[in-house]
């Protein structure tokens, strides 16, 4: 993006100040603070993640279905036409937490499910999530929760901590193949990474300006994540298209910034395809 585009964004850390929270502790405030992430929260039974398992199984499934050249990471936005998705992004345990970092008024904008199958040879590279999004201030908090066991084996998640603390970091175009196309250059003067070990069902929390990213996945197993993006309203979507995108689920908006999609009735994968094929066109 443009220096231009940059320029209209407030990329500055805004730090946690809840003093009564309702799940997490002033320790772990303190951390992420500090160090920009939380981990592990537990969400999930390990029945339940074994249903979360199977839902997008059948969501990859329906998608190939109407879009057979889909791949594993194809499933992204889908949180306003699925319903099974709407009903993980307004989980109250998972709202509680999030409460506990940017306040009680809460949009969710965006998931986003990163589904490294066995033998995947494209890494995530080294990245700051707000570094893509036309959104000012950067006050997203993201939600990493685990579909399948992540750790090292199989390419689990990497944070530097303290990195969202030091601006917008210098980044170059990834030469490698990846999911994502910017990484940061220079990433081992920023810190020792440190590696996101989940179990299926639990979460992690970290800041829109972390570096982290995640390597290929050499393993014979399956490393699936899904990502839930939140903020408070009074973050301002600079184009249209990611204003609709919006969840309200909890509290209030009284910016008029985002759209509050209502339940699905269904999980109609073929909305979100049939919207993108117009917008292509």
């Amino acid at each position: 993006m443009s220096n231009t585009f940059f320029d209209q964004l407030d990329l500055s850390f805004k730090p946690s100040t809840t003093s009564t929270p309702k799940e997490l502790s002033q320790s772990q405030i303190s951390h992420y603070n500090q160090q920009g992430y939380i981990s592990p929260l537990d969400i999930y039974s390990p029945q339940e993640a074994d249903r979360n398992r199977k839902y997008f199984d059948f969501l990859m499934e329906e998608l190939k279905r109407v879009s057979p050249d889909a791949d594993s990471y194809a499933i992204n936005g889908y949180h306003t036409c699925c319903q099974g998705l709407w009903d993980i992004v307004n989980h109250p345990l998972i709202l509680d937490y999030v409460e506990d970092l940017i306040g009680p008024n809460v949009i969710c904008w965006g998931t986003h499910f990163f589904c490294k199958v066995p033998h995947d040879p494209k890494s995530v590279p080294w990245h700051q999530d707000a570094s893509y999004w036309p959104l000012t201030p950067s006050r997203t908090t993201t939600v990493w929760l685990a579909i399948d066991d992540a750790d090292e084996e199989n390419s689990a998640m990497q944070f530097i901590p303290g990195t969202h603390r030091k601006g917008h970091l210098k980044w170059k175009d990834s030469k490698t193949p990846s999911v994502l196309n910017q990484e940061i250059t220079n990433i081992d003067t920023y810190g020792t990474p440190v590696t996101n070990t989940l179990k299926a069902g639990q979460m992690s929390l970290h800041a829109d300006m972390l570096a982290h990213g995640s390597t290929p996945n050499h393993s014979d197993r399956r490393r699936c994540g899904l990502t839930i993006r939140y903020c408070p309203p009074e973050v301002t979507p600079l184009k249209k298209n990611w204003a609709e995108q919006g969840i309200l689920c909890r509290g209030r908006d009284i910016t008029g910034n985002w759209a509050h999609n209502g339940r699905p009735e269904s999980d109609d994968v073929s909305a979100k395809v049939k919207r993108a094929a117009i917008g292509a066109n």
